[in-house]
Parts: structure tokens; C-alpha cells; sequence
């Protein structure tokens, strides 16, 4: 071949070569392109749908919170502890609590975390019902202290950031107020303040009452009074006389003692007895119930004339536009109304709301744990009686939960002493407003061994020394037991109002402050778990998972759960939570636990572990997939719940995956074919 050509076709190869080397290498950076491009989509693509969902849960929390902002007022997720100051503390050793008493202990309620204080009736009174018959609505009684000391108490409260409530009781005053003396004399003004009524005569020719209607406290509702020559009508003591709501001087006399309390600097009132405020006008008889005979009893009739009238409402909400109007002109937090009355439920909702959209007392008491439920009840019974409150009650208002108060039986004493964490457990995890009645967060009992002699409840004085014990209620109002010294460390008195209970060197504050574990760590535990937002925004979960363990759960997107289960039963419950948990959730944090509970506050309960017990013949293995906990008879356990990924985010995240495998498929199939390409145009250039 001559030179020229074997230099020519050199060439050509060489140029063939480097065209084939050119195309191989840029195919080579055209994949490794592709490939890091598409992999910097996916990432980016996946930084984005990441950020998204972040963005997307802190607008969530951040509108969770604005809501918690406009709508969680003080007062709806308060604790009110009620103060029965003649019990609390005394001051100067008369026997008797008062003012500076409780003065003195507000430094407790704060430390405990109490933030809302409600005191039985402070005011000017002969004593007859211990308070609840006022003589002046405007002073403070005597033994209780001054208009100075109550000053005192308002700033010092003020200062620990504790607002003060006052008992408000309209329904009647004491026989020995200026209005009644007033009223009884028929001086202007005053003629008809009262519920004055003619007698009549019998056939035997004696004056009788003007009808068959009874006293809440046994005997007639009737007093016949010689200066006025007439009957007047009290649904309580005969030194209680009604105030007559149908005269708008009433009306008028009852708001100027609101506002009087409100310049003093209280945070609202609590309201007694308002469902007794209004009577028939024409005073008809009432009709039997046919549940006794004993014609002086409360129970002889049904009172569908002195009870529950629709008048009433009219009422309720004129005095809460009185507190709105007040709170907008002086500004401030809202000044509020709660209500006591023991009656039908659907009445109560009316007290929140009307359809008319006419707003009444903040919140009406719920006693339906306090009067519908007892040491026989099991689990049905509670969420029962908890679940139609949250049914019946009007939307966008506040529910509340009462188990004791001064007029009725102590946790303690109406449950079983081992039922006290678990019911304190139940009040402080359920929705709303919780209210405590001093010493239950101790555990005090009732004493039920009061004598005849030092026996001073009128109705219990009023049906006599053999029956006295079944309606007396001092047994619940015995002074607080603050330590094992003289008289509990209620007072240095050589005797108190009414005896101390004789266990309160062993059941005191104290001795439960200087414990580990006791009634009082588990309730102050309880109070700052109320501060978590699902606690304060959260939905609620009822479920009965037996007949004796119900559990109350309660949740809020973008936070852990909470998780409280009470025993009802007299024994110990293994409960499996397969109905309560999802499936992926493995183990609970323990938030609070009873002093007789074998899990210890902070510790973990997960699926198949063995729980331990200084006893060790009731260790327990936890066998299941999903957790189980033992519970002690009549105790309770709050724990907390991971926070589970939500169904929006469970969406999302599925989503994510698709995608990344439909670019991963795409990937895989684009590196496929460039391969196939590139093996094609290496093998042409081998034949060619």
C-alpha cells in the first residue's frame, strides 16, 4: 500500500477513534448528568414536601394557639379550690377560722397551684345557717375579721395572682336584716321585699299556713309573724326569710351588693340556691310525691311551684350582663358567675344559653359525680354520668366537675379512702373547670362521730338527737388538718367551733408534704399537668373498657396525648389498651400515679415487660402485643402517650415514597436504556 494511503487511512482512524472516544465520553457525561440532575430533583423534592409539613404543623399549632389565645379566658381551665372559712384557719385562737386565717394560707394555695379561691359566706350574720343568713350583705361578720382584713386579702392574693370568689346569696336574707325589720313594719318601700301571705283557718278554728309547702330544712315553709299579722315564706330556716324577686326594688337592692363586692376587687361570685329564687305567685298547693308520709318533709311534695321556674333564667342572665358590663367599663379579666342548683339537667343547659342566645351564669355546677355516683357505681355509671354533661351542654361553652362541697359527704369518706388519687385524677383530667373542697386533696374523712351536744347543722338540730346523723352535715366541715400539733394546727383554742377529726395526727399536710408519695404530691402533680395545651385545648375520649376500668383520653393535633385509667372495682384489674391505642404505639409515660399504684411517676410502661413491686407475689408479666397495666383496686394512672404521627402526615409521607420510587424506576430505566444506546454504537464502530 503506497505511504500516502497508509497515512490517509491512519488518519481516518485516528478521527474514527476519537469520534468514538468523543461520543463514548460525552454519552458518559450526558448519564452522569442525567443521574445528578435527577437525583438533585428528587432530594430538592423531597426538601420541599419535608418543609411543607413542617410549615403546615406550625400553622396548625400557631392557630391552635391563637384559638387558645381568644378563648382560653382564665377562669375556663381553672382550678376553684372552695375555702369554708369558720374551718381554714384561725388566726387568734377563738376557735373559730376567719380572714386572716386564710390570709395566712394563701402562700399554700400558691405553692400548691391554686390560682382561683371561692369562700363560703363571709358576711354579716347572726350565724343561724353559719353565714348563709345574712343580716348585712355590705360588712364582714365580726368573728370572721374586718372590711380591713378582707382589703388585706384581696392584695395579698392579687400579689400571688390568686383571684378571690365570693358566696353570693340572693335567695334570702337572715330575719335580723334592716330590709326584713323594715318589711315586717310595712314601711314604705319595703311592704312587699318579702313573700308575705294571709293564713287561713282550719275546721278546729286555728290559723293555718297559707299551703302544704315545706322547708328544705324539715317542717313548714311558713312563719307567722305577730307584729305584721302575716305568714312569710322561707324555703330554709325560719330566720331565712325569701326576698321577693317579682319587686324590682329587690332587683336593684341584690346588684348594688354585686357591684359593692366588685369595687372591693373580687373575681365574681358564687351563687347559692337559684333555683329557689322565684315561687308561684298564687301560692297553690303543691302535689304529693307519694314517696313519704311524713308531712314535714321535703320530700312529702313535689315542687313544681318553688322550684326551677322559668323565671329565673330572666334572672341569671340580667346578673351576668351586670358582671360584662362591669368587666368592660373597669376592664381587666372577667369577672364571672357560677351557680348552684341541684336540678334537671335540661334546665341547667338553659342556664348557660337560651336559644335566644342569651348568656347566664359562666357555668352551672355539675354535681352528677357528687349525687349520682357511689361506692357501688362501676365504670358505666361514671362515663355515664360525665358523657351527658358533654352531650347536653350548649357548644362553645365550658364544662365543670364537683365531687364534694361543704353541704355533702368528703371523697374520702362517700368512695373509700383508696378512691381519693383516683377520683382527683378523674376531676383534674376531664375537661373544664375542677372544683376541690378543702382537705380533699389530703384525703380528709368526714367525722361521723359528732355528738348531740357539740352538733350545731340546723337541720340536724331541727329533726332532733335520734335522726341527727343522717342529715347533719358538720361531719364535712371539721377544721382543716394542717399538722399533728394541738387541734390539727387549726387552732391553739382549748375548743374549736366543731371537734377536729381524731385522725389527724396521722392524716395531715405535713406529714403528706414531707412524703415521696402522698394524697397531696399526686394533686399537685395533677394541677401542673393542667397547664399542657391538651389539657387546656384538648378534645376528650371516653371509653369503658370493662365494667370496672373506664379510661378518659385526651388529645390535640400537634401534641402527645393523655391517657387517664381508673379501677372502680375492690380488686386489682389487669387492663389490656388494645381498644384505646394504635397499634404502633409501644409504650407509655407515666405522669401521675396513686400512692398505692405499683408504677412510679416518670417511669416507662412498654408491651411485654415486667413490672415490679416491692412485693413481689403480685409481679405481674405483661405478655400482650399492646400494653397492659395493673391497676390497684379504686386507683387511677395518667400517662402519656407518644406523639403519633398524624393522618395528614401519614398522607403525606406516602405520598413522598410514590413519588420517590416512580424517580427511582425512572432512573433505573433512562440508565438502561443509555446503556443499550452506547453498546449499539460500540459495536457498529467495531464492525465498521
Amino acid at each position: 500500500m503506497p505511504k500516502r494511503n497508509i497515512k490517509r487511512t491512519r488518519k481516518e482512524n485516528r478521527k474514527k477513534t476519537e469520534s468514538f472516544s468523543c461520543r463514548e465520553s460525552c454519552g458518559h457525561s450526558v448519564e452522569m448528568f442525567s443521574f445528578k440532575y435527577f437525583s438533585f430533583l428528587f432530594v430538592a423534592l423531597v426538601a420541599l414536601q419535608t418543609m411543607a409539613a413542617l410549615a403546615s404543623a406550625e400553622s396548625s399549632e400557631e392557630a391552635s394557639n391563637a384559638v387558645g389565645d381568644i378563648d382560653n379566658e382564665w377562669w375556663k381551665t381553672a382550678v376553684f379550690y372552695q375555702i369554708y372559712p369558720r374551718s381554714f384557719m384561725d388566726s387568734n385562737d377563738d376557735g373559730i377560722g376567719d380572714l386572716r386565717g386564710v390570709l395566712s394560707k394563701l402562700s399554700y394555695l400558691a405553692e400548691t397551684g391554686i390560682t382561683a379561691t371561692w369562700l363560703s359566706p363571709i358576711f354579716q350574720s347572726p350565724m343561724i345557717d353559719f353565714g348563709y343568713d345574712i343580716s348585712d350583705f355590705k360588712d364582714i361578720h365580726e368573728e370572721y375579721g374586718t372590711m380591713e382584713d378582707f382589703e388585706e386579702l384581696i392584695s395579698e392574693a392579687n400579689r400571688l395572682n390568686i383571684k378571690i370568689i365570693l358566696d353570693f346569696v340572693p335567695n334570702h336574707s337572715s330575719d335580723q336584716c334592716e330590709w326584713f325589720i323594715k318589711s315586717a313594719a310595712r314601711e314604705e318601700g319595703y311592704e312587699d321585699f318579702y313573700v308575705w301571705a294571709d293564713g287561713h283557718i282550719n275546721e278546729d278554728g286555728e290559723m293555718e299556713p297559707p299551703n302544704n309547702w315545706q322547708s328544705v330544712f324539715y317542717g313548714s315553709a311558713w312563719t307567722w309573724h305577730p307584729e305584721r299579722g302575716q305568714y312569710y315564706y322561707h324555703q330554709f330556716t325560719a330566720e331565712q326569710p325569701d326576698l321577693n324577686y317579682r319587686n324590682s326594688k329587690v332587683v336593684e337592692a341584690m346588684d348594688d351588693v354585686i357591684t359593692f363586692w366588685l369595687d372591693k376587687g373580687v373575681s365574681g361570685f358564687r351563687v347559692d340556691a337559684v333555683n329557689h329564687l322565684f315561687e308561684d305567685p298564687e301560692l297553690k298547693d303543691e302535689p304529693l310525691s307519694g314517696k313519704i308520709q311524713d308531712r314535714s318533709s321535703h320530700l312529702y311534695t313535689e315542687h313544681i311551684y318553688t322550684k326551677d321556674l322559668p323565671e329565673v333564667y330572666d334572672m341569671l342572665y340580667h346578673w351576668r350582663n351586670l358582671l360584662d358590663e362591669y368587666t368592660e367599663k373597669h376592664g381587666g379579666p372577667a369577672r364571672i358567675m357560677m351557680t348552684e342548683a341541684y336540678a334537671d339537667l335540661k334546665f341547667l343547659m338553659d342556664y348557660y344559653e337560651n336559644a335566644d342566645g342569651s348568656k347566664g351564669p359562666h357555668f352551672p355546677f355539675n354535681f352528677f359525680l357528687l349525687t349520682d355516683i357511689s361506692q357501688t357505681s362501676d365504670a358505666r355509671d361514671y362515663v355515664f354520668n360525665i358523657q351527658k354533661w358533654l352531650t347536653y351542654m350548649p357548644r362553645n361553652h365550658v364544662a365543670n366537675w364537683v365531687m364534694s362541697n361543704h353541704d355533702n359527704p368528703r371523697i374520702a369518706s362517700r368512695l373509700g379512702v383508696d378512691s381519693v388519687d383516683a377520683m382527683n385524677m378523674l376531676l383534674m383530667t376531664l375537661p373544664g373547670v375542677a372544683v376541690t373542697y378543702n382537705g380533699d386533696e389530703i384525703g380528709m374523712q368526714d367525722f361521723r362521730d359528732i355528738s348531740w351536744e357539740d352538733t350545731v347543722d340546723p337541720p340536724a338540730r331541727n329533726v332532733g338527737p335520734d335522726k341527727y346523723k343522717e342529715v347533719s352535715r358538720d361531719p364535712v366541715r371539721t377544721p382543716f388538718q394542717w399538722s399533728g400539733e394541738k387541734n390539727a394546727g387549726f387552732s391553739n383554742a382549748d375548743k374549736t367551733w366543731l371537734p377536729v377529726h381524731p385522725n389527724y395526727e396521722e392524716l395531715n399536710l405535713e406529714i403528706q408534704k414531707s412524703l415521696e408519695k402522698s394524697h397531696y404530691s399526686v394533686y399537685k402533680d395533677l394541677i401542673e399537668l393542667r397547664k399542657m395545651p391538651v389539657m387546656e385545648q384538648g378534645r376528650t375520649a371516653l371509653e369503658v373498657i370493662s365494667r370496672n376500668v373506664f379510661t378518659v383520653t385526651r388529645s390535640l393535633k400537634g401534641h402527645s396525648s393523655i391517657l387517664t385509667i381508673i379501677n372502680t372495682s375492690d380488686e386489682e384489674q389487669m387492663v389490656n389498651l388494645l381498644e384505646v391505642l394504635d397499634e404502633d404505639i409501644k409504650q407509655l409515660t407515666v405522669l401521675v400515679s396513686g400512692v398505692n399504684s405499683i408504677y412510679d411517676k416518670g417511669s416507662l410502661v412498654a408491651s411485654n415487660t415486667t413490672v415490679a413491686n416491692s412485693d413481689a407475689t403480685t409481679s405481674k408479666l405483661l405478655t400482650n402485643k399492646v400494653i397492659s397495666l395493673t391497676i390497684a383496686a379504686h386507683q387511677g394512672i395518667v400517662c402519656q402517650i407518644p406523639k403519633a404521627m398524624s393522618a395528614e402526615r401519614r398522607a403525606m409521607v406516602r405520598t413522598i415514597v410514590k413519588l420517590a420510587n416512580v424517580i427511582l424506576v425512572g432512573l433505573l430505566f433512562y440508565k438502561l436504556w443509555n446503556n443499550k444506546w452506547t453498546k449499539l454504537n460500540f459495536n457498529k464502530e467495531a464492525i465498521f
